[in-house]
This record gives structure tokens, C-alpha cells and sequence, in this order.
């Protein structure tokens, strides 16, 4: 496996009489880290520790349009969008390794802070430990998404056997790792979260881009939610809106910016509300856009653009229909910065109106997920949303969630634990071209194959491919 460790001083030094007089020598502009500041500011390095490049999951769920052009070839882009259960991808994977390599750099920024935050100079106890939960909380989510792209779903009758993603404790280069159970890798993510709760995280962190004391609750919701323990992921969800309840009114931002909004005709783009300032954030994190510039919404296809709620001011803020040369899809219109792949307060309500749902208790999860749609749907559509039963509900929180969290690991996971669950699972259905194409809630592509790089250079450890192809 390749190791991503952050090398503070690179230098070649000429050979002197006695080698301890060289070794000690600190090569002129560089620093040996010492301070807690130096630890802290692997943090503030968005590039390298705050993104979640999980394209392939968007292909496979068809949340981000692919051009005709792109699909021309035999890429592993084409095999996920197109749902070819006969293409062989790990074949193809022989270079997107963006998910894998970009995710373990961060973890191993964050295990270097773990590793000597506890004893680094210029600090209290106090700041040390803030800093260490700060990566605590961080490497669980990066596990997280690496167990959910490239493992099965947890399964409690399975998790103790199937096979996940390697585990990596140490910043040393060349560490030891062991491809660990589903479980074993469920259990440390969520001992890391409970040792930062219990260790200094702060209810206020130093910044947007460091999680806070709700990002660690809201991310057990998520963890606990996937693990299907309903009881707890209301528990967590709960003590997270404790902390940070707000939501975005969707509806005045439609108000602002109506003239464009409602120009057919017009695609000036317009600045995005979900930045690092969203009164929603938890803790901000790129998903696969740059932290370093702004970018553009991604495009979605007509065929996903038709799940969204009538009336959505959310959707209709952010996409356009758009129809040229052989491509027709909806064009995103929004720029800036997109918390794609953090912690918000809509994930935590519409998990907490779930596991209501889940207990029984309709009349209040239903409360829940209007008290979302109140600041996205338009007040001329708007109605409060009634459901019969379970099923009926759980069908209409799903739809919301999968479109407020589009982008995001969040749908492909929900739809990997409804589909191994079976009583919600759903086969997706799309007409391309003339011809009808179906994903099944069993096929093999709801697991993502290693890169190549990880399987022919596992480092010290082995590897085993959690897919046949």
C-alpha cells in the first residue's frame, strides 16, 4: 500500500566524519514539527486531508450526468453509469484511485497527529486534546467511507466475517496493517468518535473545517443508523440537534435570486449558500470538488431530476434543464464550495425521523421531515406530508434524504443497507438510448473493487479484492 506521510524535512546531505553531527542538522527554511501549532495546521491542509472523491458511487447511483462522449468507451465510468454487470472492473480500476489514496492520506495526517498531539510543545493539556479529537473524529469518517465504497453493507450475521478495508494506526512509513472484519473496522470507527467526545472535543470548534462536539454525534447517528441500530442513531441524532438545529430557508434564497431562477433562458451561475458559512454545517468537508477553488454543481440527468419533489426551491436553485448537441440533462447553476462529504443538520433530522418511523411513531416522523420541507418547498405547493404506515413513510423521508444528500456517500450507503435489509429495497430503472437498463438491490456493483495500485502494492500487508469483477 502506498503510505501518504507527511515528510518534514527532505534533504540530501553530504557524508560527514561523524554521522550524529549531520543528523541533527535542520536543513535551512525547514522546521522539525514540535509545536502543536505544527500538528494542527496538517488540519487546515483541505487539499490533502479534507476531501471525498467518490465519483464512481455518483456514476453507479446516475446522480451526476455523464456526457454521451464519455460513454463511448469501455472506462469504468461506463461500467458503473450504464450498469454493466459484465465489464470487468477491477480491471478497469487500474487507475482510479482517487477515493482509495486521496482518503488514507488523510488518515495518516491525522494518525501523525494523534501520534504526537498528546505530547507536542506550546500547549495546554487542554489544547492538546482538542486537537487530537479534532483527528479522532476525522479518521473515522474517512474509515467510514472507505468501508461503505469498498466492503459489503454491515450485516450483523455477516459483519464478524466478511472482510473490509485495511486498518492503518501509525504514520510510520511501511507500518503494518491487517485488512480488518466489517465489524472489527465498525468498532474502532466508533471508539475514535467516543474518544474524542470523552476527550476534549468542543462544542464550538476553531473553525468549520475542524469538527465540533455535533459532528461527532451526528456522525455516530450516520455510523449506528448504517449498523441498523435505530435506538442508538435516535439517541446520537437527538444530542446532535441538541447542539445545532438549524436549516437553510431554501425558499428566501429562491426569492433573491428568482429573476434567474425562473429565466429558462439564463445560466449565469449563482453563489452557493453551502459553503463553509451553511448555518446547517456540523463540520465542513470537500466532497469532489477542490477546497482550493471554487467549482461549479455538478449535472445531474433528466431521469434523476425527476425525483425531486414538486415545488423543490432547493433543486430548482440549483439545476436548469439544458439540451445540446446529443446531451440533455440538467445543468448546475450553482458556484462556490459544497460541503459534499461532511456533517450537516438535514442528514440528522432525516435520520432522526427514520428511526421515529422505525419505532412506530409516524405521526412524529412525519412531523420531522416537514419541519425539512417547510424551508425547501415552495409556499404556493407546500402541504404537510401524512403517511398510512412505515413503509409509506420511510419511502418519503428516503426521497428527501437522497436528494438533500445528493453528492454524498449518504445515498449509496442508505441504499446498500435498504437493499440488504430487503423490505425497502428498490431496483433502479432508466431508459437510455431506447433500451431499458435495471440495477438490482443483489448485484455484485454495489461493491466498489480496490485500485490495482492497493492489490499489486499492498505495503506491509495483504489485501484481498471484495469483488469478483
Amino acid at each position: 500500500m502506498k503510505k501518504f506521510l507527511y515528510i518534514f524535512i527532505i534533504a540530501c546531505l553530504p557524508v560527514f566524519s561523524s554521522c550524529d553531527d549531520y543528523l541533527n542538522i535542520v536543513p535551512k527554511g525547514e522546521k522539525i514539527p514540535a509545536t502543536l501549532a505544527d500538528f494542527e495546521s496538517l488540519l487546515r491542509n483541505e487539499y490533502t486531508i479534507g476531501q471525498t472523491p467518490i465519483y464512481n458511487v455518483l456514476y453507479l447511483l446516475n446522480d451526476n450526468y455523464v456526457t454521451v462522449a464519455n460513454l463511448n468507451s469501455p472506462t469504468l465510468t461506463r461500467a458503473n453509469y450504464m450498469w454493466d454487470e459484465s465489464a470487468d472492473r477491477i480491471m478497469l480500476n487500474n487507475a482510479d484511485e482517487n477515493a482509495y489514496y486521496t482518503l488514507y492520506s488523510a488518515i495518516s495526517s491525522c494518525n501523525l497527529i494523534i501520534e504526537n498531539a498528546p505530547t507536542a510543545t506550546e500547549a495546554t493539556d487542554q489544547e492538546r486534546a482538542e486537537v487530537t479529537a479534532y483527528a479522532k473524529v476525522i479518521r473515522s469518517l474517512c474509515y467510514y467511507v472507505l468501508v461503505n465504497y469498498y466492503a459489503d453493507t454491515y450485516e450483523a450475521a455477516s459483519a464478524g466475517e466478511k472482510l473490509s478495508v485495511p486498518l492503518i494506526t501509525s504514520s510510520v512509513i511501511d507500518a503494518p496493517s491487517e485488512q480488518v472484519t466489517i465489524q472489527e473496522m465498525y468498532d474502532f470507527i466508533i471508539q475514535g468518535v467516543e474518544e474524542a467526545i470523552d476527550g476534549g472535543l468542543p462544542e464550538e470548534s476553531m473553525t468549520v473545517i475542524h469538527p465540533n462536539l455535533g459532528a461527532a454525534y451526528a456522525l455516530l447517528a450516520r455510523v449506528y443508523l448504517q449498523m441498523q441500530d435505530y435506538t442508538k442513531a435516535l439517541e446520537y441524532a437527538e444530542l446532535a440537534l441538541d447542539q445545532n438545529s438549524a436549516l437553510y430557508d431554501w425558499n428566501a434564497y429562491y426569492d433573491e435570486h428568482i429573476t434567474t431562477i425562473e429565466d429558462p433562458d439564463d445560466y449565469t451561475t449563482l453563489p452557493t449558500p453551502t459553503d463553509y458559512s451553511y448555518v446547517e454545517n456540523y463540520y465542513f468537508r470537500c466532497g469532489n470538488g477542490s477546497p482550493n477553488y471554487t467549482t461549479n454543481e455538478l449535472d445531474i440527468p433528466v431521469w434523476r431530476a425527476e425525483r425531486f419533489e414538486e415545488g423543490d426551491a432547493k433543486f430548482m436553485s440549483r439545476w436548469k434543464y439544458r439540451s445540446q448537441n446529443q446531451d440533455t440533462y440538467y445543468d448546475g447553476i450553482g458556484n462556490g464550495y459544497f460541503n459534499w462529504g461532511g456533517l450537516t443538520t438535514v442528514e440528522v433530522y432525516l435520520i432522526k425521523a427514520e428511526c421515529l418511523a422505525r419505532g412506530g411513531d409516524i405521526s412524529g416522523a412525519m412531523d420531522v421531515l416537514n419541519t425539512v420541507r417547510q424551508t425547501r418547498i415552495r409556499p404556493d405547493v407546500y402541504a404537510p406530508l401524512t403517511a398510512a404506515d412505515r413503509e409509506e413513510a420511510i419511502d418519503l423521508i428516503r426521497r428527501t434524504k437522497d436528494n438533500e444528500l445528493i453528492f454524498s456517500i449518504v445515498p449509496f450507503a442508505d441504499a446498500r443497507r435498504f437493499n440488504a435489509e430487503g423490505t425497502y429495497a428498490r431496483t433502479l430503472t432508466k431508459e437510455y438510448d431506447g433500451r431499458t437498463y435495471t440495477l438490482s438491490p443483489g448485484s455484485h456493483l454495489w461493491t466498489m473493487p480496490f485500485p490495482a495500485g492497493a492489490i499489486n502494492n499492498p505495503g506491509n500487508g495483504t489485501i484481498t479484492q471484495n469483488v469478483d469483477r
